[in-house]
């Protein structure tokens, strides 16, 4: 269904029957323009923002998919903690079962151990838990560009060079959550995975976002591969599975760069199941990914970290269950980031 719909908006088929579906989602796109134009008007009048008494920090995107929200929120988290400040997580706990933490929040609790990370859709709430339980001094939003109701001293965008802007319409006849007006709001951009793409490419993006924005400061990263881990927190270098026939499986945003990330180190991926984004596994999945294991003839096993946090096991049937570890750094304009997070440093230090 999720293939359909994608070769639709993106227009990867030549066939004329993709256009009245096309035209369609065309249609449905004119009124969540509306809705979302006059949200965000409310907004900018400030009705209904609530200004905290700690500073805000917001790690969000203007596409639906993965950017990298949460290996950068890692990153910018382990950033703060090294300077010495209490951070605290919020996030809506978006697709979470009732009662139980989403993938992106287990996750980050087993890369974070000492930042606490509340999940709650009203995140006006949930700060003011944070000051007053955890003694935060930062609050990190994640996936908090469109969630306008807390007000943010800074507005970090990413951006995924690999599918910039969403096919430059809104949703559902493009990947837009908001129109790329919306950029002036950005006090940072941070375009991910530079290195999938030209040089050109990038120069392009950074004359759209510059076009929205011509002050913003704007910073490149790139994903890097740290290794494998399972579940028990053993880990395998690089160069062991290299060569070895495996099987993988992802229930995240963007499939495709995870697949991209493992055959760049060498794996030879005889077969990819592609599940939804924030997939709850069950036993039948689990019985499929065993079966296919089978008849591709695979040695081992892969996932993404946000599966491996959900499935919680070392093993599927006879074949060992890996993650790939992956991380973020900066290629470009390192200075300029850690500029801005030092100006929030700052008003830390002066409240004190």
């Amino acid at each position: 269904m999720m293939a359909a719909y994608f070769k639709i908006i993106n227009r990867t088929t030549k066939s004329p029957l993709i256009w009245p579906p096309l035209f369609l989602l065309w249609l449905l796109s004119v009124p969540y323009r509306l809705i979302v134009g006059w949200r965000n008007y409310r907004f900018e009048n400030r009705h209904s923002v609530t200004r905290v008494s700690v500073p805000v920090i917001s790690i969000g995107n203007l596409t639906t998919g993965g950017t990298g929200k949460t290996p950068m929120v890692q990153y910018i988290a382990r950033w703060l903690r090294d300077c010495g400040v209490r951070v605290t997580l919020l996030s809506r706990g978006y697709k979470a079962e009732h009662g139980s933490k989403n993938d992106e929040a287990l996750e980050l609790e087993r890369r974070l151990p000492d930042v606490p990370h509340l999940q709650n859709p009203c995140r006006v709430d949930s700060a003011a838990m944070a000051i007053e339980e955890f003694e935060a001094q930062i609050l990190l939003l994640d996936d908090g560009f469109q969630h306008r109701f807390l007000a943010r001293d800074l507005d970090v965008v990413l951006i995924d060079a690999t599918c910039p802007f969403g096919y430059r319409r809104l949703l559902p006849a493009g990947l837009l959550r908001e129109p790329l007006s919306s950029l002036k709001r950005a006090g940072l951009v941070i375009i991910t995975r530079v290195d999938q793409v030209t040089p050109i490419e990038v120069q392009s993006i950074r004359q759209t976002v510059e076009k929205y924005n011509p002050e913003v400061a704007i910073i490149e990263f790139v994903h890097h591969v740290e290794g494998f881990e399972n579940y028990s927190g053993e880990t395998l270098d690089l160069s062991s599975l290299v060569g070895k026939r495996v099987l993988a499986f992802s229930g995240i945003g963007n499939p495709s760069a995870f697949l991209k990330l493992l055959e760049e180190q060498g794996v030879e991926v005889a077969a990819h199941i592609e599940f939804e984004d924030h997939h709850h596994f069950n036993r039948n999945d689990i019985e499929t990914i065993a079966a296919r294991t089978h008849a591709v003839a695979a040695e081992a096993i892969i996932c993404t970290m946000k599966d491996l946090v959900k499935i919680q096991v070392d093993r599927l049937g006879s074949l060992p269950l890996w993650a790939l570890s992956v991380g973020m750094e900066p290629l470009a304009g390192q200075e300029l980031l850690v500029q801005e997070l030092g100006k929030i440093v700052e008003l830390v230090e002066s409240d004190e």
